[in-house]
């Protein structure tokens, strides 16, 4: 089977928020669909290794952030390359506001956003599919929704060139140093697996 055909498959990208407390907290996914309109509902899948998996199902609640073609690449190292377990990811962000259900979404760099709130989840093994009511949104911007290949094309930087021997990840750009990859290796940063990896 050639793995690679499922990069032909189109996906955006999305800041996901939940609150837990008084905590913020948000991450980067590219698994968000609508899938009825009456009810209006829509699916996320989340890596359970996200600390915002865990807020969802503690609250229920969740914000989507439709991110746009402006959107530079400190947002996603922002909201995907490190954990909300050990950071604030919203310290010194000024591109935030709370919409009605108390729940932040991007302010800039979205074209709109979406406030929901489960009503079913599916274990996946290694993420949960969250099925949830749409209960607020508003259009932010006309300028398009990136998708994940104009993020490859234009906004992700090209790797550098390294004199590292090992296996570098295609979409956050960390690099395991050793000769072997293990088949069950998830990137330390971006948590996708080892096919997302390329020998260096």
């Amino acid at each position: 089977m050639n793995q690679a055909a499922m990069f032909q498959l189109t996906y955006g990208l999305f800041v996901l928020s939940a609150k837990r407390g008084e905590k913020d907290n948000a991450c980067i996914v590219n698994t968000v669909q609508q899938v009825t309109t009456t009810p209006n509902r829509i699916t996320v899948a989340v890596n359970k290794a996200n600390y915002t998996h865990d807020m969802i199902v503690e609250t229920g609640m969740m914000n989507v952030s439709i991110l746009s073609e402006e959107t530079p690449f400190e947002v996603f190292k922002r909201f995907g390359f490190q954990t909300g377990a050990t950071t604030d990811k919203f310290t010194d962000c000024d591109y935030y506001t709370r919409a009605e259900n108390g729940l932040v979404y991007l302010s800039k760099y979205a074209n709109a956003y979406i406030s929901a709130k489960v009503v079913a989840s599916y274990d996946l093994g290694t993420h949960t599919l969250f099925v949830a009511d749409v209960t607020d949104a508003d259009v932010l911007s006309n300028v398009p929704s990136v998708t994940y290949a104009y993020y490859h094309k234009n906004i992700k930087p090209k790797p550098e060139k390294t004199k590292a021997k090992g296996w570098r990840c295609k979409i956050c750009g960390y690099v395991y140093e050793g000769e072997v990859l293990p088949e069950d290796f998830i990137c330390p940063i971006c948590k996708h697996g080892a096919f997302d990896f390329e020998r260096i």
